[in-house]
């Protein structure tokens, strides 16, 4: 019984050993292989996801590229972005040809289930809305019966479109068009009365692309959910993992009040230990993801905490001067929340 009892006693302690390092998946191997993370980002969506003209990318989908190059290589600069459309984004990321999808693209049951991919999180929160001239004098969605109306294909929004004007019993023409530049000049050269997208996008494409904004509006109501988020391709729970923890490790630390302006104060001075976790300087976190211990403050200190993230490309310090609403912090009256890194 004293032999039975050890040797249980001996298989527990291997367990406990073993559930103490990851095991790396395929993804992650490949990654460290070829020393970059690739990353399916938009073709162009100001605040999002665009080059400038030297081919430098910035925006708030391409901070979260950065930020899992930075906790899985060191090195936020070591992502290959893949331009992708409403129509390839998916497939790129089914077929491999991309490691992770960061192309503010909503997360459905349908997609969740039936295409082969899991979303990693929700790390903006939008809602679907139309753009109109000011002098239709239109105040509500409901007067738009019988409107041409641009969309996108391959999206959410065509389908959403759809199903409102069925429900409210409203007519309209759809003008639908592969790519979103084709939509954004149908709409300024008045080849459809309205243009319906995200929020958001809507928001981005009237601050930087219509000429004389001043005469447009967006209309007041929302039609849809649009919880956004990075999604990954089903199979290689240690890369899920990793891609998770990215995201949640980027709300924490501007939970916890960690910056990339003060992470290394923090780092020699703080008594907290959830403060010296993300500041790498705690519990050795990382060798769960099969990463490094630093891998949180190498998030923080080369790309920034979530608000930082978000004040840069869509917020006070961008172009866009969009206000967090819906993605504030929890204890700030808003949605994003993170699981406790512990």
């Amino acid at each position: 019984m004293k032999t039975k009892i050890a040797a249980l006693g001996c298989g527990a302690i291997a367990a406990l050993m073993l559930a103490g390092t990851a095991h790396a998946g395929a993804v992650l191997d490949a990654i460290k292989k070829n020393d970059v993370v690739t990353c399916g980002v938009h073709t162009g969506n100001p605040g999002f996801a665009l080059a400038d003209s030297s081919g430098k990318w910035a925006g708030f989908d391409v901070d979260y590229c950065r930020a899992l190059a930075a906790a899985v290589l060191g090195d936020a600069n070591k992502v290959k972005y893949v331009p992708t459309s409403g129509q390839t984004r998916l497939t790129a990321l089914q077929s491999g040809e991309i490691d992770v999808l960061a192309r503010n693209t909503t997360w459905t049951y349908t997609r969740d289930t039936s295409l082969n991919l899991v979303w990693v999180g929700i790390n903006f929160y939008d809602g679907q809305a139309f753009l109109a001239p000011k002098k239709d004098e239109l105040t509500s969605v409901k007067q738009l019966t019988g409107a041409t109306i641009c969309v996108d294909s391959g999206s959410t929004t065509e389908k959403n479109l759809a199903d409102y004007f069925a429900a409210n019993g409203l007519t309209y023409k759809a003008v639908v068009f592969d790519q979103q530049e084709a939509s954004h000049q149908a709409f300024i050269n008045g080849r459809c009365d309205v243009y319906t997208n995200d929020f958001t996008s809507l928001a981005s494409f009237l601050t930087t692309e219509v000429p004389n904004k001043e005469n447009y509006q967006i209309l007041p109501e929302l039609i849809s959910k649009e919880p956004l988020g990075p999604a990954v391709r089903r199979g290689d729970d240690d890369w899920f993992a990793i891609a998770k923890w990215v995201l949640n490790a980027m709300v924490q630390a501007e939970e916890l009040g960690v910056t990339s302006h003060n992470i290394d104060d923090l780092k020699a001075n703080s008594k907290d230990p959830a403060v010296l976790s993300i500041a790498g300087a705690g519990d050795d976190l990382g060798r769960f993801l099969g990463l490094s211990k630093d891998w949180s403050y190498n998030i923080v200190k080369q790309v920034g905490n979530y608000g930082e993230v978000f004040d840069r490309n869509l917020g006070s310090g961008s172009v866009l001067k969009l206000p967090r609403g819906h993605n504030e912090l929890w204890m700030k009256g808003g949605l994003l929340y993170s699981p406790p890194l512990r």
